[in-house]
C-alpha cells in the first residue's frame, strides 16, 4: 500500500509539472484538464531503463528547466506581456532584484532570493524521487521490454502532436493530448537559434543608415530650443480604458485650454511603442535612433553599431545635447553612443528630499531644476527628458504644489512617507489600478503645466509616452502610445501631412506609426529641404 502510494504521488509531481501553465491567463484550475502526453513516456520509460546510474538525475534536470522556462514565461508575460528570452533578457534579472530591493528591503530580497534556490533544489529533489519510484518498479525483464515498446509508442504520438502544432505537417484534427511541455521547451530553443541569426541581421542594418551622411539637417528649427519628454508608463489606456480616460482626458483638456492662451499650437497623434510593462530605454532607443529596438539585444546591436540618433543631428546642427535622467543613479557608459554632450543623472539634480522609494525625485521637481543645470555656452538646446513620477510601483504619489514654492526638495518630504508600501498595495490589483491612474495623472499635469510656463519664446516640445503599463494594468495589450508636439504654429505646420491631431487628444482612428519611424519623419519635417526620397 505505501509503494502504491509512493506510485501515485510521483505521478502527481510529474503531472503537475508538466501542466503548469506559462501564462497568467491560463493559470487556472482548467490547466489540470490537459493530458500530458510526456507522462506515460516518462514513467514507462523509466520503467523500461530501470535504475541506470544518472538517468534519473538527467532527466530531473530536464524537467526543471522546463519548470524555469515556464515561471520566467509567467513572469515577462505578467510584465512585459511577452515570453522570456534568455539571449535578450538576462539582464532584467539583475533590474528586477533591484527594483525588489527597492521595495521590500535588501535583507528580504536576500532571503526571498535564498527561498526561491531552495525551492528549486527541492523541486529537484522531489522530481528525481519520483522518477526513480517508477525505475525500481520492476527488474522483469518481459515487463521492461513491454514498457520500452509502449513508451515509444507514446512518444511518437507526443512527436506527432509537436510537429502538428510546430507547423513541420498537419493532421485534420490534433492528435488527443498534448505534449506542451516539449512543445514549449523546444520553441524555445527554436527562438534562441533565431535570435542569434536575427541580432547580425540587425547589426547590419543598423550600420546602414541613409540618413548617416547626410548634411544640413534640422535647419527648418531656426535654432530654437527643443525638449523630448518622456512620460513613463503613459498609454493609449489613458484614452481607451473607462478607469483612467476620465481622470486623463480631463487634465489634457485643461492643459490644451492653458497652453493655447500662451499661444503655442499643439498637435498629437499615436505611435507604437516596441515594448509594453516596462525596458523604457526601448522606446528611447526606437524614437531617437530611427531602428527597431524591440527587445535588449537589438538595443544593443544599436548601440554598438555607430548609428546616429536623432541628438547627433542636433549636434551637428549646431545644438547643445542635453539627457536628463532622475533614474539613472549608477554609471550609464551606454550615453557615450547616444549623442549627448551633457549627461545630468539623478546625483548631479540638486535634490535634498526624500526619495518616493523607487522614484529618486518628483517630477514637478525635475521640471522646476533643469534648465539651472545645462550648460551656457551660447548654443541651443536639445534636450531629453525621462520622467519617472509614473514609474511602477506607483506609491507614494506626490501632489503638485506652486511652482514657487519649489525649493531643495525638502518641502516633498511629507509627501514621500506616505502609505501604502509598495508591498502592501501591490496585494489588490484594483489598488494599484487606481494608484497607476493617479501616478500618470500626476505627471500630465507637471509636465504641461511647466510647457504652460515657458514663456513667448517657447521651444518646440515632444511629449511622449515611453510605453503601456502591464497589462493587467493597462487592460489590453495594445502598445501604442500618445505623443504630442507643442510650440510655435508655423512649426507645426511643418507636420500638418503627419494626420496628427489639433490638441492634446489624437483622434482614435488617426494614423498610428511605428516609434522608430518617428527620427527620420522629425528630420524630414524640420530640416529645409527632404532628406531621403521614400
Amino acid at each position: 500500500m505505501t509503494r502504491v502510494l509512493g506510485l501515485v504521488l510521483a505521478t502527481a509531481m510529474l503531472f503537475g509539472v508538466l501542466v503548469l501553465p506559462n501564462h497568467p491567463g491560463t493559470m487556472t484550475w482548467g490547466a489540470l484538464n490537459r493530458w500530458p502526453l510526456e507522462l506515460p513516456v516518462l514513467v514507462l520509460g523509466m520503467i523500461a531503463i530501470g535504475r541506470l546510474w544518472g538517468v534519473t538525475y538527467g532527466v530531473a534536470l530536464l524537467l526543471l528547466a522546463a519548470v524555469v522556462i515556464k515561471l520566467a514565461d509567467y513572469a515577462m508575460f505578467s510584465a512585459f506581456n511577452r515570453t522570456f528570452n534568455p539571449i535578450l533578457d538576462t539582464f532584467l534579472i539583475g533590474a528586477g532584484l533591484g527594483l525588489l530591493r527597492d521595495s521590500i528591503g535588501g535583507a528580504l530580497t536576500v532571503l526571498a532570493v535564498l527561498a526561491s534556490f531552495g525551492l528549486l533544489v527541492l523541486m529537484f529533489i522531489a522530481l528525481e524521487r519520483s522518477l526513480r519510484a517508477w525505475a525500481g518498479l520492476t527488474k522483469a525483464p518481459t515487463a521492461r521490454v513491454v514498457a520500452a515498446s509502449l513508451a515509444l509508442l507514446w512518444a511518437g504520438w507526443a512527436a506527432a502532436d509537436i510537429g502538428h502544432h510546430l507547423g513541420y505537417w498537419k493532421f485534420k484534427d490534433s492528435p488527443p493530448g498534448t505534449a506542451w511541455t516539449t512543445r514549449l521547451t523546444l520553441k524555445r530553443g527554436i527562438e534562441l537559434q533565431q535570435t542569434a541569426t536575427e541580432l547580425a541581421r540587425f547589426a547590419e542594418r543598423a550600420a546602414d543608415d541613409p540618413y548617416g551622411d547626410a548634411t544640413g539637417l534640422l535647419g527648418a528649427l531656426d535654432g530654437r530650443d527643443v525638449i523630448v519628454i518622456w512620460i513613463e508608463s503613459y498609454g493609449r489606456a489613458s484614452f481607451d480604458n473607462p478607469l483612467y480616460a476620465p481622470t486623463h482626458l480631463t487634465t489634457l483638456r485643461a492643459a490644451e485650454a492653458d497652453i493655447a492662451r500662451t499661444g503655442m499650437a499643439m498637435r498629437s497623434g499615436w505611435l507604437t511603442s516596441p515594448t509594453a510593462g516596462g525596458q523604457s530605454w526601448l522606446a528611447h532607443g526606437a524614437l531617437s535612433s530611427g531602428l527597431w529596438t524591440s527587445d535588449n539585444g537589438r538595443y544593443n546591436a544599436m548601440l554598438a553599431s555607430g548609428h546616429k540618433w536623432l541628438f547627433h543631428f542636433a549636434q551637428n546642427a549646431g545644438y547643445h545635447t542635453t539627457a536628463i535622467m532622475p533614474a539613472i543613479t549608477v554609471g550609464w557608459p551606454e550615453s557615450l553612443a547616444m549623442g549627448f554632450d551633457t549627461v545630468i543623472p539623478a546625483a548631479d539634480i540638486p535634490y535634498k528630499g526624500a526619495r518616493f522609494r523607487w522614484v529618486t525625485m518628483p517630477d514637478q521637481f525635475t521640471l522646476a531644476r533643469y534648465r539651472d543645470l545645462m550648460p551656457k555656452d551660447g548654443r541651443p538646446n536639445f534636450v531629453q527628458i525621462a520622467l519617472i513620477s509614473s514609474h511602477a510601483p506607483w506609491t507614494p504619489i506626490p501632489d503638485m504644489i506652486p511652482w514657487e514654492d519649489i525649493g531643495d526638495g525638502t518641502e516633498f518630504n511629507e509627501m514621500a512617507q506616505r502609505g501604502p508600501s509598495p508591498k502592501v498595495l501591490w496585494r489588490d490589483r484594483d489598488a494599484v489600478r487606481d494608484a497607476y491612474r493617479r501616478a500618470v495623472d500626476y505627471s500630465l499635469r507637471a509636465t504641461l503645466s511647466h510647457v504652460s510656463h515657458l514663456g513667448a519664446d517657447a521651444p518646440l516640445v515632444i511629449v511622449a509616452g515611453d510605453h503601456q503599463a502591464a497589462s493587467f494594468v493597462a487592460g489590453s495589450e495594445n502598445k501604442d502610445v500618445p505623443v504630442h508636439m507643442i510650440g510655435p504654429s508655423d512649426m507645426l505646420e511643418r507636420i500638418s501631412h503627419w494626420g496628427w491631431t489639433d490638441g492634446l487628444v489624437p483622434d482614435a482612428d488617426s494614423p498610428v506609426r511605428r516609434m522608430d519611424s518617428f527620427r527620420n519623419d522629425f528630420l524630414d519635417a524640420f530640416s529645409k529641404t527632404q532628406v531621403v526620397e521614400r
